[in-house]
């Protein structure tokens, strides 16, 4: 609110230091770092995914809407077996928030649903099952919402065939179970009103495009196997403010690797992750990428690239306001920097080698609509301004009607001035001063200051003014004078936020008419940022790059080191590892405890997987065949929920499923199976288990087991010839220290020396010494005997005393009193004896 007063000597003056600036009260606005800052926040809001899957005669069509992008997937019509292991896997990947079928379903679907709801123990948390009625997924109805959909990507332009042709270009209308699934979808979504609950009911769920995604050529990994080769690890945060948050990423292949600078790069990497491929195509041109930005004469173009990628922000979240016309003053700024680090990053892609996929593609898809945008919104937006009244603001010269009336407003003062001036004369000479403000929405008032005779309400009267209401010791009228002024400057304030409203919405129609532009440079920026942050950690740790021979089953591997124990350890020991073809597809690795067995078979898992994902290798050479899936059983997932004993689960979750699913093309690592249970049970489980992936000949998969099973070997339970080889850890005894060298070699353990581990675990040198004599006695078969000097003085007389009157008492003579003589003479013997 702006005032202008006269003093009380009754000559007028401006606005003195109590008067406002503006004509409003601006609320405190955050400053450009402040925005962005908020900006960031928002980006790590947690995603909501609601998933609709139908499954019928061996065939599921899958739909999910991700609410952090505003954006439905499909899978087109795939076959799946009646176990539904795809679902399973896709449930896995995008872990929904909730799963919608219809309540019409085979038996296969229902029991897997079943067992899906009563998995509490499912992390992050089980999904909520909604069963909608079949009619809703019916074939035309849904073709009918598809195609009547309020979609912010198609031009309002588009004519109703044009609609129908553009969106066919788009979703496969001849899957027919997706296209069920897609109208299933968007009626769960109607009907739930997500992301827009507390909106009208005329405001529809904001679609910003579809998107298509299939699961072939995927390598099949399990959540256990991404738990023990930590490639994800989720740790609580250590604030106390940010553990509401969520959870932050500990110690893990993906915590290393992620050197995104934005948050999508950041999501598409981690969603590689999550699908392997051995898609040879896909996986060469991402190799090609990072090959071309590790070379010397490129660092500095993979630094500016780097840089420009920062300013790529949530342009899905700033569509989606802008869709339901919640747009944020900083949401421009925004916007306008993302626009133009992604024409800097089109410039950059043009200067470089068009024979790389992923240059080409930025250098032609950034099309010049993004000059245009950017140009509009640098030519409209006035974004100090903005910032300083909290509000969208325009840049003079846009519009002639609003700078006219900025002007009026901005001359105000002066005049108001000259009108309080000739009201003051009109007043009653008892009123000191007085001054004319324009309160908006209210209009253009006369104040003056409240008199100490005027105590009641009938007091504020005064001749040929209208009293309106008592503020801080000032009263206000309208007067003819402020009557003229309302009808001849009207609401201006108003009127130029209305018009300045009415030019944004028209800007949001022109960003939001170019959205397809947007999600373009949001996939292509997020593919480069995720190679260039694998170029980096490749260039930093040394990293080589892998080749692939899809001919050739199994891997090769020279001097391979293990990505994060390498950064732990002082120094590391690199490995080579070679498997291939009919010979040694069954490693069997024996060693001492600690020796490194099992950094070895996770270093070979962990290799193999940076290959299939696309990465450079901590490896001087890697050759990786045609592999389709890597199958753990390393560390056993207990939990109190899961109701199962540590060996139950190794044989249920982990073992089980390499039995039943390992191909000649898969890779399993075994880790000490059957600690679990009975040794000699244990042991001849394990030998079943080898033997039956031995039976299969050529077809058997790839097998590193590394196990302290000596009689293994000693007892030959595994049959002789060229699938299986032993391996060892090469170790040196120096007097009674035993040295580890960390080095595979040929051969086979002679013991575990588990009482050399013992001992430096801190164990005393008494009972490591003892647990040593008892070893050897049970190997050479001899009685173990108890170490006397463990005894007490006279302990073997007193026990043999004890031995002898239970021998002689006669248990027929009528005259025995058991409890005399357990209370006389057994009880003061075993008193001795204890």
């Amino acid at each position: 609110m702006a005032s202008l007063g006269v003093n009380p000597s009754r000559t007028p003056q401006g606005p003195g230091p109590g008067a406002a600036s503006g004509f409003s009260s601006p609320a405190p606005v955050a400053g450009p770092r402040e925005a962005e800052e908020e900006e960031v926040e928002e980006e790590e809001e947690l995603a909501e995914i609601h998933l609709c899957v139908l499954w019928n005669s061996g065939y599921m069509g899958i739909a999910y809407y991700d609410t952090s992008d505003s954006t439905i997937h499909f899978m087109p019509d795939a076959p799946d077996h009646e176990s539904l292991k795809l679902l399973q896997r896709v449930l896995d990947e995008i872990n929904p928030q909730s799963v919608v079928t219809s309540a019409k379903q085979d038996e296969n679907m229902t029991r897997f649903l079943g067992k899906l709801a009563s998995q509490e123990h499912r992390q992050p948390k089980r999904p909520e099952i909604v069963f909608l009625p079949s009619v809703d997924f019916g074939l035309e109805i849904s073709k009918q919402r598809l195609l009547s959909g309020n979609y912010s990507f198609i031009p309002d332009s588009m004519t109703a065939s044009e609609k129908i042709l553009f969106l066919s270009s788009i979703i496969p209308f001849d899957c027919l179970l997706t296209v069920r699934a897609l109208g299933g979808l968007l009626k769960f979504l109607g009907r739930r009103r997500i992301g827009v609950e507390l909106e009208d009911y005329n405001v529809s769920v904001p679609i910003l495009g579809f998107k298509k995604f299939m699961l072939t050529h995927l390598v099949n990994i399990d959540q256990d196997t991404y738990s023990v080769l930590q490639i994800f690890k989720s740790e609580s945060h250590p604030s106390a403010y940010k553990v509401a948050s969520g959870l932050k990423e500990g110690l893990s292949l993906f915590g290393i690797l992620n050197r995104c600078r934005c948050k999508w790069g950041e999501k598409l990497l981690r969603l590689w992750f999550t699908r392997p491929t051995h898609d040879l195509g896909e996986l060469n041109s991402r190799l090609d990428v990072i090959q071309f930005f590790l070379l010397p004469q490129n660092l500095d173009m993979a630094q500016m690239l780097h840089r420009l990628l920062g300013h790529i922000k949530n342009v899905p979240l700033i569509l989606k306001r802008m869709k339901l016309s919640h747009t944020k003053v900083s949401d421009w700024q925004v916007l306008y920097k993302t626009v133009y680090g992604a024409l800097g990053l089109r410039d950059a892609c043009r200067s470089l080698p068009q024979s790389i996929q992923l240059f080409r593609d930025i250098a032609q898809e950034f099309s010049d609509d993004l000059h245009h945008i950017a140009s509009l919104i640098g030519k409209v937006v006035d974004f100090e301004g903005s910032l300083a009244e909290n509000r969208f603001t325009v840049l003079p010269n846009i519009d002639p009607e609003i700078d006219e009336k900025k002007r009026r407003l901005m001359g105000l003062p002066s005049f108001l001035t000259e009108v309080a001036r000739k009201e003051l004369e009109n007043l009653d000479s008892r009123i000191p001063s007085c001054s004319v403000i324009y309160i908006p929405l209210i209009g253009f008032l006369l104040s003056i200051p409240r008199l100490p005779f005027m105590v009641e309400a009938s007091d504020f009267e005064i001749n040929g003014l209208d009293f309106m209401f008592l503020s801080e010791e000032k009263l206000h009228y309208r007067s003819a004078r402020t009557k003229e002024l309302d009808a001849l400057l009207g609401d201006l304030h108003c009127e130029i936020r209305d018009q300045e409203t009415l030019l944004m919405y028209q800007l949001q129609c022109q960003v939001l008419a170019r959205a397809a532009v947007l999600t373009q440079v949001l996939d292509l920026a997020s593919r480069l940022d995720v190679l260039l942050a694998l170029a980096s950690a490749a260039r930093d740790y040394g990293y080589s790059r892998p080749r692939y021979s899809p001919q050739v089953l199994g891997v090769r591997i020279q001097n391979g080191r293990h990505p994060l124990m390498e950064l732990c350890a002082r120094t590391f020991v690199p490995n080579s590892t070679e498997c291939g073809g009919d010979k040694g597809r069954v490693k069997v690795i024996t060693g001492p405890n600690s020796s490194g067995k099992s950094i070895y078979l996770k270093q070979v898992g962990l290799i193999t997987f940076m290959a299939l994902v696309g990465s450079f290798v901590p490896a001087e050479e890697a050759e990786i065949g045609a592999v389709d899936a890597i199958f753990t059983r390393i560390h056993s997932c207990e939990s109190i929920s899961l109701g199962l004993s540590t060996f139950m689960i190794d044989l249920n979750q982990q073992v089980a499923k390499a039995v039943n699913n390992a191909t000649a093309q898969s890779l399993v690592l075994i880790d000490e199976f059957g600690k679990g249970t009975n040794t000699v049970d244990g042991l001849a489980l394990l030998a079943a288990v080898l033997r039956h992936w031995l039976a299969r000949g050529p077809t058997c998969p790839h097998i590193f087991v590394a196990t302290n099973f000596l009689s293994l070997v000693q007892l030959q339970l595994l049959p002789q010839g060229p699938l299986v080889q032993y391996l060892t850890m090469e170790t040196c005894e120096d007097g009674n220290d035993l040295v580890f060298f960390y080095q595979v070699c040929e051969g086979v353990a002679k013991a575990s020396h588990a009482s050399h581990t013992a001992a430096q675990a801190g164990l005393p040198d008494k009972l490591v010494a003892r647990g040593k004599e008892v070893s050897d006695l049970i190997r050479s078969g001899k009685p173990i005997k108890p170490v006397k000097d463990l005894l007490k003085k006279n302990q073997m007389e007193n026990c043999q005393t004890l031995v002898d009157k239970f021998m002689k008492l006669d248990l027929e003579d009528p005259n025995l009193d058991l409890n005399v003589f357990m209370s006389q003479e057994v009880l003061p013997a075993a008193t001795s004896i204890l």
